[in-house]
């Protein structure tokens, strides 16, 4: 659970477009934008190594604090540059305390299945809703002795206290536990005698 909130301080920002945002990641600052329901949004700059730190936990509630005031957010969307993967501009949704939200968390399993089978995720992530204030980084699926054939569904998935788990077919399967088939061995041991002479043949005929 993300129980630990998050401290970004930033500055207001007036200036737009490509050449102060490039300006701004010069001066190891990113752009962002924090977006309230209907209000209009409110624009800022953040340091950017504290900012990257942050957005290594999924679904953290940060406090954004700018001048005399602060807003309580979650990350909406992170834009990274294609080539060298540095954050470029991060959307924030506002949210306020004791408030439930919708969002998305990473399967991760953990355990080990017997003999030789392994434990394959089939959902990546599953949408849940939660209060603000503890908000899941990850959902776990416990594998850990289950058999080739073996399947953890939906259904069967137990929630971290106060995370409803938001998905329409509570059937589907989560995990599959499966033994993975061999490749064939490539043969690396050659018989000279089993090389076939056409190209021999072919430089003596030229």
């Amino acid at each position: 659970m993300a129980n630990n909130t998050i401290v970004l301080e930033g500055e207001l920002r007036t200036e737009f477009g490509k050449g102060p945002a490039r300006r701004m990641r010069v001066a190891k600052e990113i752009p962002a934008t924090v977006y309230a329901g209907g209000e209009q949004p409110v624009y800022l700059k953040l340091p950017m190594k504290d900012t990257t730190l942050a957005l290594r936990h999924t679904n953290a509630l940060i406090t954004l604090k700018f001048g005399d005031e602060s807003r309580m957010a979650v990350v909406k969307d992170v834009q990274r540059n294609p080539v060298k993967r540095v954050v470029e501009h991060v959307d924030f949704y506002e949210v306020k305390a004791g408030e439930k939200i919708d969002v998305e968390v990473p399967v991760f399993v953990d355990g080990t299945p017997k003999g030789a089978a392994i434990a394959f995720v089939d959902i990546q992530e599953l949408k849940v809703r939660a209060d603000v204030a503890n908000l899941p980084e990850r959902i776990v699926v416990d594998v850990n002795g289950l058999a080739e054939g073996d399947k953890v569904f939906l259904k069967d998935l137990e929630m971290p206290e106060g995370v409803e788990l938001d998905m329409d077919d509570l059937e589907e399967s989560v995990v599959t536990v499966e033994v993975p088939e061999e490749a064939p061995a490539a043969d690396t041991d050659v018989n000279p005698a089993d090389v076939p002479a056409t190209a021999e043949k072919d430089d003596a005929e030229a």
